[in-house]
């Protein structure tokens, strides 16, 4: 990929959601937008911005010219720097405090941008799941673009919750018979968007009384005020929700995925790596381990930042996983347990310390380009879904909340790379998934497809590729000139 040479250096402020995987994708397009020639300014939370120094030390944010990191409160008491934010909180306090400090830093760069030889800011890039930075883009005249972090399915089904309640599908009617059967009846009401079951809808539409009021749906409200929708997807992957899509939102809709791949295409991009914002400090030593290990040998499990186990249910799939003898890695990070550290039996550790790995954190997006990685079993969140499909590795999906069971559905019954995972298993049910995604004719076929994905990735990346193209066009929207009041 070639880095574009502006006359005027444009400055856009980057803005994510304040959890770990939006953070991940804003920061890949920032880094994108940086390459063709921006001046990026980064913005976290303060608790946020702590963390990674905590975990990464200070270098991990410095390094580039014209790439800063500023930082505003969440609104939240101040709480130790090693625990976790409870997301609804967070959600709603970064609703409603984080207006007037985001209007208050974007008043100090211009400000400053005299001085420091940088440009005013010029365009806005912020999370599709928050609304107020398109409100300062419009006090100030300049395009304000959104990053939808999941993926196009799973935003159309957002988009039509009034929808699914005109129709009676929401909210659920018989909270008391929430059998099997009726978590599988068909949903077929949402352009674009076939073959799902009621199970697979955001669970905020199947948990809230009131789903329309939902902190996403209210948020995604005012999605039309934006100049662009950026999804990280690509063309081929969600065709047909992308299609229909285009006919239902105001703002041009541009699939620019996976961020990832097209990084890698940039010839510099060994500078932009240096510069990172994971809250835990990653074990690059699973690395050497897996060079240890055979060709498609190795079954990797990594359940992402938020998901929360019991103590019971990581035992019973502990055992599960050391039953089938396949060789693992297993990403346990230090608050995946509910309430306490995630200790495994001590009989585990001895019977599997010939062919597991256990670790904190990793470089995920190497782990499953590697040789040996043969599987991955996964909670299905977007990033993890777009960083199997660029590896080309086949799932185990054991969806929890959120987007994670439409993900799931997709993986499974759409783009045939996965087998899906029942909440409520025994050990016995782990211990013969991980055999079907591991070993016979199921497994060869799950690889396949797998394949066959990735290849449609890396093509989508390429000069002349929709995503390649996409990103070209985002550049040109992001440029345009409008008076700043």
């Amino acid at each position: 990929m070639e880095s574009t040479t502006l006359p005027k250096k444009p400055h856009a402020v980057c803005i994510p959601l304040p959890f770990q995987s939006h953070i991940n994708a804003m920061l890949k397009l920032a880094k994108l937008l940086y390459f063709k020639g921006f001046h990026i300014t980064f913005v976290n939370t303060e608790f946020n911005h702590r963390k990674v120094l905590n975990s990464r030390g200070p270098d991990s944010l410095n390094g580039l010219p014209d790439f800063r990191f500023e930082t505003i409160p969440d609104g939240l008491p101040p709480c130790d720097v090693n625990t976790t934010q409870e997301r609804v909180s967070l959600c709603m306090a970064v609703k409603n405090n984080c207006l007037d400090p985001f209007r208050k830093l974007i008043d100090r760069l211009n400000k400053e941008s005299g001085n420091s030889g940088t440009s005013r800011v010029t365009c806005i890039v912020a999370d599709a799941i928050l609304a107020f930075p398109l409100d300062i883009a419009k006090e100030l005249g300049i395009p304000g673009v959104v990053l939808w972090t999941m993926s196009a399915a799973f935003l159309t089904m957002v988009l039509h919750c009034q929808h699914l309640i005109e129709n009676g599908v929401i909210p659920l009617k018989d909270w008391n018979n929430l059998s099997k059967d009726y978590r599988n009846t068909p949903v077929d009401l949402i352009p674009g968007v076939r073959n799902i079951r009621l199970k697979d809808l955001p669970t905020a539409f199947l948990i809230e009384e009131n789903p329309s009021e939902t902190f996403g749906v209210t948020q995604l409200q005012t999605v039309s005020k934006a100049s662009a929708i950026i999804v990280h997807t690509f063309d081929a992957l969600e065709s047909e929700v992308l299609e229909a899509m285009k006919t239902m939102l105001l703002p041009p809709v541009y699939a620019i995925g996976p961020l990832q791949l097209l990084l890698q295409k940039i010839s510099n991009n060994q500078c932009l790596s240096s510069v990172g914002f994971n809250f835990w400090k990653e074990d690059e030593e699973c690395l050497n381990w897996l060079d240890s290990k055979q060709p498609n040998s190795v079954i990797y499990i990594n359940f992402g930042s938020l998901v929360s186990l019991s103590s019971e249910k990581l035992v019973e799939f502990a055992w599960g996983v050391a039953n089938s003898k396949h060789p693992f890695l297993w990403i346990i990070r230090p608050n995946l347990v509910i309430g306490e550290a995630a200790i495994m039996p001590s009989e585990f550790i001895k019977e599997t310390a010939d062919r597991g790995m256990i670790s904190g954190w990793c470089p995920q997006e190497q782990v499953l380009c590697h040789s040996s990685i043969a599987g991955f079993i996964t909670h299905s969140g977007w990033n993890s879904t777009m960083d199997t499909i660029c590896g080309g590795v086949p799932i185990i999906s054991w969806p929890f909340f959120g987007d994670q069971q439409a993900n799931c559905r997709y993986s499974c019954a759409h783009w045939d790379i996965g087998i899906e995972m029942d909440s409520d298993f025994k050990r016995n049910e782990v211990e013969g998934l991980v055999r079907e995604l591991m070993e016979g004719e199921k497994a060869k076929e799950l690889k396949k497809k797998a394949t066959e994905w990735k290849v449609s990735a890396e093509e989508s990346i390429k000069p002349g590729g929709s995503s390649y193209m996409n990103l070209d066009k985002i550049i040109e929207v992001l440029l345009v000139e409008k008076t700043v009041h």
